[in-house]
């Protein structure tokens, strides 16, 4: 099992690599997973990422209190925004609802959490 959280944490911070250049995809979540799944296969790799200069603060954040610091979710919210607006002008009704239900649902969950 250790191989498999192994993979799984490289694969989730090679997903946050490529958040940090897309700036639709997020980078956090994917630091998170990475470090729970270093947390059980390789410690030396989840320390690096709790020590991390820029992305260490957030996780650990995460871990202590399950918050999300303010600006991550206003950031969420514009990004929803944006999917909602695509959606009503390039979808068909009622599939054009779609992405408004994903962010109801999701954006009361960030919402809801802590702010760090």
């Amino acid at each position: 099992m250790r191989r498999v959280y192994f993979i799984a944490g490289v694969t989730s911070v090679g997903l946050g690599l490529v958040g940090i250049a897309l700036p639709i995809m997020p980078t956090v979540p994917f630091l998170i997973l990475a470090a729970w799944c270093f947390g059980k296969s390789h410690p030396e790799f989840e320390r690096r990422l709790l020590d991390h200069p820029r992305y260490g603060h957030h996780i650990r954040l995460w871990r202590e209190r399950g918050a999300i610091a303010r600006i991550g979710k206003v950031g969420a919210t514009l990004a929803f925004s944006g999917s909602i607006i695509m959606g009503f002008v390039f979808m068909a009704w009622p599939w054009s609802l779609v992405p408004l239900g994903v962010a109801i649902i999701a954006l009361s969950w960030i919402w809801t959490r802590p702010d760090s």
